[in-house]
């Protein structure tokens, strides 16, 4: 049986989400042993943990996640470590290694407690989405909570992937995922009109 690399951080209260954003919390309706089951509903922001935007999320006329294609976020993948100032936007330059598959996964380490929120993890530029791009690259993922920085307004990342008509994972763990390929399953739910969904993200040995 193949590997499996778990790349989502648990969800818990615990779990950092953007300040003013809405943190992860469980109410119960039923439990053992006063009830014949356990039942729970949650209440939380779909940027949780390890989610894939929609791009309506970061363009007005962008497409909801139930109307994204499962194809992206399934399939070959390839792990990237790059080592940059904290803060720092990821260039092609930063890159020491060739695009090997459509899919992309940047490890920066710059992010390293999901419980614990810091504003300067590395992020994309909009020069690294062309490039990728240009190499057919169909997902782009990243250990931190966003392709842009914590404080961005334009979101030149985001948006530079709306125009590639690209996939995006954020808030994956790589920690100890070692660079090389991998084949990726990392499916959004299914949710109606939504910006975003929460996924299980894993990585599976090839």
């Amino acid at each position: 049986m193949k590997k499996i690399w778990d790349i989502s951080p648990p969800i818990s209260p615990l779990t950092a989400v953007y300040p003013g954003d809405v943190p992860y919390s469980r109410a119960v309706s039923l439990e053992f042993p006063k009830d014949h089951l356990t039942l729970s509903a949650i209440t939380t922001t779909l940027h949780i943990g390890a989610h894939t935007d929609a791009p309506i999320h970061y363009h007005a006329q962008g497409q909801s996640i139930d109307q994204r294609p499962l194809e992206r976020y399934i399939g070959e993948c390839q792990v990237i470590a790059v080592k940059i100032p904290k803060g720092e936007r990821i260039r092609p330059a930063d890159l020491r290694t060739k695009i090997l598959a459509p899919r992309v996964l940047f490890k920066t380490g710059s992010f390293p407690d999901p419980n614990r929120w810091n504003a300067d993890f590395n992020s994309l530029s909009p020069e690294l989405v062309d490039f990728l791009a240009a190499e057919k690259v169909v997902l782009v993922g990243i250990d931190t909570p966003s392709v842009d920085p914590a404080d961005s307004k334009k979101l030149e990342s985001h948006q530079a992937i709306y125009q590639k008509d690209m996939a995006i994972l954020e808030g994956i763990v790589l920690e100890v995922v070692p660079e090389g390929l991998y084949t990726l399953v990392a499916l959004p739910l299914p949710l109606k009109d939504a910006d975003a969904s929460p996924v299980r993200a894993v990585l599976l040995q090839n």
